[in-house]
């Protein structure tokens, strides 16, 4: 870790609905960095803010166009007992798609019709040209950048059913996959009052991931030597 130098982003630590355990756990990786060898520096990604905006504009339409092939004909489930083409390609994609899946290929389809996809797919993408901007300028100075890799600690499964909470559970995580970096996330204990694991996620450029991994592992490595990773994740050694 000795040379390499880490980002933070001040202003992600008070953002709203970011837990106090996420805050604290993610201050202690960054010391466990600073311990390992490495600087740990402040950063700043101005357009952030937009990021999990611009992606659920950007995401529907995608999905609307890739999942247009899965008409129960060339791929997908398919729909048996049909007298008709029609009628066999609707009901494939009524009972093989889920209701997100659904929900984002209507959504698409509307963003990308005409008088609405410039005001909002096109508004999109200008920002995320913006954020894959600040990213380079912020690789410029930094190996990679420390944040959480989510708002909260670990819930239980079905805790969260509103896909628009579901949806705000990504946001540190959106503006990483538009400006097409690599990241990973590693376990950094578990919350002092929770007792739920927490994740602090390790942002890098495109095609660093050699790079990335070594840091992660050093992060690993320092939580799981101190005993304080969930059990789940504990490996021996802090070995990947």
């Amino acid at each position: 870790m000795e040379g390499k130098t880490i980002g933070i982003i001040p202003s992600l630590m008070e953002a709203d609905g970011l837990a106090r355990e996420v805050a604290d756990a993610l201050a202690g990786a960054a010391k466990a960095l600073e311990d390992a060898g490495a600087k740990i520096v402040e950063v700043d990604l101005p357009n952030m803010a937009s990021a999990i905006a611009a992606y659920y504009v950007i995401a529907p339409c995608e999905a609307f166009s890739n999942l247009a092939r899965f008409d129960g004909v060339r791929y997908g489930y398919q729909e048996s007992d049909c007298a008709t083409l029609a009628e066999q390609s609707s009901l494939s994609r009524a009972h093989g798609f889920g209701a997100e899946a659904k929900r984002r290929q209507m959504l698409g389809a509307y963003l990308l019709s005409s008088g609405i996809y410039e005001q909002y797919y096109l508004a999109s993408q200008k920002v995320r040209t913006l954020i894959t901007a600040d990213y380079q300028r912020a690789f410029e100075h930094v190996d990679a950048i420390l944040m959480p890799a989510s708002p909260t600690v670990a819930w239980e499964h079905g805790a969260i059913s509103d896909p628009a909470a579901l949806y705000l559970a990504d946001i540190f995580t959106i503006s990483n996959n538009i400006a097409g970096n690599c990241g990973i996330s590693v376990p950094v204990g578990l919350g002092a009052e929770s007792g739920l694991p927490i994740g602090a996620q390790l942002q890098g450029p495109a095609f660093a991931d050699a790079q990335l991994l070594t840091i992660a592992r050093a992060l690993e490595r320092s939580f799981d030597a101190r005993g304080i990773v969930a059990p789940a994740f504990a490996g021996k050694g802090g070995e990947l």
